[in-house]
């Protein structure tokens, strides 16, 4: 899981937008406020940080951050428009893992991003196994013991996000955005169906699958 924290929208959801296209698990916070609650509930593999933010500034959550034990060895990049070599120094002693300024290139981040995280030991997986279910997000290859099974682009990332966070519930909203994107126009049912599809061509592996009422679905 990767957070950026990134109060123009714009930059922050192109940002999103990059990394769930090179199969990270993101969050996005505009104020830190947002960001804070995000960090009790579950703790990322790394943090994109903007300095000037409305609330608190980059800078101080960095300190913060680094000042407690259970965040101390989090992978921090800086991500801002100061780009004086005072700002930057200031950033790396503080504890940032590394510093880019405003305007970036995606491919320089992405690129960035996945040394920071070799060098912390966190691994981006394009192959994920529950039961006898496996998922291969590289090659597009869904397997139920052994055998591929033949499913829909969009029955394909239904599977991938659900078993990106085994037990978790995904609202139904949730996943309409994230699949179909928040302009999709088709009728609920959409979602249903393909969930169900895709349950029938998991066999005997549907049962991972299941609704919570009022929610959403998750797998287990």
């Amino acid at each position: 899981m990767i957070y950026v924290v990134e109060d123009d929208n714009s930059i922050r959801e192109l940002i999103l937008y990059a990394l769930e296209g090179q199969n990270y698990e993101v969050k996005g916070f505009g104020k830190p406020s947002d960001f804070w609650k995000g960090m009790e509930e579950e703790k990322p593999q790394l943090i994109l940080l903007d300095i000037m933010l409305p609330e608190q500034d980059g800078m101080d959550i960095l300190k913060k951050l680094k000042s407690q034990s259970q965040t101390r060895d989090l992978p921090v990049i800086m991500l801002t428009a100061k780009d004086s070599e005072y700002d930057m120094v200031t950033g790396l002693d503080t504890g940032a893992d590394d510093y880019m300024t405003k305007p970036f290139r995606m491919m320089e981040l992405l690129s960035r991003i996945g040394a920071v995280l070799r060098r912390s030991g966190a691994k981006n997986e394009s192959v994920l196994s529950l039961g006898k279910l496996e998922v291969d997000q590289s090659r597009h290859l869904a397997k139920v013991d052994g055998q591929e099974v033949d499913l829909t682009p969009k029955e394909f990332e239904i599977l991938w996000i659900l078993m990106s966070r085994p037990g978790y519930v995904f609202s139904r909203d949730t996943l309409f955005q994230r699949i179909w994107g928040t302009d999709f126009a088709g009728e609920s049912r959409t979602l249903d169906v393909h969930m169900g599809s895709l349950r029938q061509k998991l066999g005997q592996e549907k049962d991972h699958i299941q609704t919570v009422r009022g929610l959403g679905y998750k797998i287990v």
